[in-house]
């Protein structure tokens, strides 16, 4: 991507598409187009393909989706799976109509199956079934990265699909009800920091940023109590945080700088091609290089290649470590000073036991990450206490 070329960055309020437009300001690019929802409707198809004929972007970031924890996943399981499988589709769809350059397409690491052997490499997509709290989900991201890949190999495009691991940093989603374990944990133990300190100030401060379910810091102290007490946080002697399930699960947290920067190496010097090789082992003729619409006569792109199909074109970004969820509760609590006690509601799902991402083709292509956790999580609570 030149600095002046167009770029069409899908999803830029989220936690990865402002780490993109942080990035990609920082960089230097002075064309990004942007849209908010009430702009530009992603769900609706019509909306989506005017878009792509009066702005005709370069190239997409597609960092757009209904996300959520464990329990906005397994609430809304039909609004997971529909919202995402449509913009996605329409999203993809029109960027081959219009002839983008390329399009990066941010995936979930929960597309793999829930016993999949560890670290998962990216050939363990679709060889056994999925978590259930997050299947929806996990179905309609790993709808649009085959949808990438067959775009690809059927019409010649250059659409990466990626597969990130748990993400951590700037602009998270601290709702209790929706968030992720990460950004939950985080703004848990704030709080029971703050009622450890009787720092009722602080309290409604955060309150007000973020309400629980309507509640915010302009109610009784005695309502604030009630509904932290609903969600795990009690005010007592000592206090305590409650965290669901038994701690023993073990995760992988990226730092979303990171993933932004992976993002635009990516975007910048690898194409479908490299994928194919890396999925194959097989090198690539010449003809097939980006932008050359190589399969319009029908012939599938794996007849020119070798008798194996291509698939697996994905890739995995992470940092190939992990520690348990426990563990990262207690790093935690000694970052932002937290004497109280962790309670773990065992009665709760714990969900995959371990999930970590086999990150070796990302090493290979030159790009590893670089922002160690310890360090990650105190500029992640630094910036949440200034917000």
């Amino acid at each position: 991507m030149k600095q002046g070329s167009k770029i069409y960055l899908a999803g830029h309020t989220g936690l990865v598409g402002s780490a993109l437009l942080r990035r990609l300001t920082k960089e230097g690019y002075t064309n990004v187009i942007i849209r908010r929802h009430k702009e530009l409707d992603l769900l609706d198809q019509s909306a989506v393909s005017e878009f792509f004929a009066s702005e005709k972007p370069e190239y997409v970031l597609l960092a757009a989706a209904r996300v959520g924890g464990i329990m906005a996943n397994n609430t809304y399981r039909a609004q997971f799976i529909y919202e995402n499988l449509q913009i996605q589709n329409n999203v993809i769809h029109q960027a081959y109509l219009h002839d983008v350059k390329k399009l990066l397409f941010l995936g979930s690491s929960c597309i793999y199956p829930k016993n999949a052997p560890q670290p998962m490499k990216e050939e363990y997509l679709l060889t056994s079934e999925l978590e259930y709290t997050n299947e929806p989900y996990a179905i309609a991201k790993i709808a649009g990265m085959k949808m990438c890949e067959a775009y690809n190999i059927q019409y010649g495009t250059n659409f990466i699909p990626v597969m990130p691991t748990n993400l951590y940093g700037p602009n998270d989603n601290y709702d209790l009800e929706t968030s992720h374990a990460f950004p939950a944990l985080l703004r848990k133990i704030h709080l029971g920091l703050c009622l450890e300190n009787e720092d009722w100030d602080t309290i409604r401060k955060d309150m007000n940023k973020n309400p629980v379910e309507g509640i915010d810091g302009t109610a009784p102290k005695e309502e604030i109590l009630n509904i932290l007490g609903k969600y795990g946080i009690h005010n007592g002697k000592p206090v305590t945080v409650g965290l669901w399930g038994t701690g023993s699960p073990k995760r992988e947290f990226l730092h979303v700088d990171d993933l932004a920067d992976a993002c635009l190496f990516l975007m910048n010097k690898i194409d479908f091609p490299d994928l194919i090789k890396l999925s194959t082992g097989f090198d690539i003729p010449e003809s097939f290089a980006p932008d050359v619409r190589y399969a319009q006569s029908g012939s599938p792109l794996r007849s020119d290649l070798s008798s194996e199909p291509v698939r697996n074109t994905h890739l995995n970004i992470g940092t190939g470590e992990d520690l348990s969820i426990k563990e990262l509760a207690e790093l935690m609590q000694n970052i932002t000073g937290y004497h109280g006690r962790i309670m773990w509601d065992k009665s709760k799902p714990d969900g995959t036991h371990r999930k970590l991402l086999d990150v070796q083709k990302m090493k290979k292509l030159g790009w590893e990450y670089k922002i160690k956790l310890k360090t990650g999580i105190e500029s992640t609570y630094k910036k949440y206490l200034e917000d």
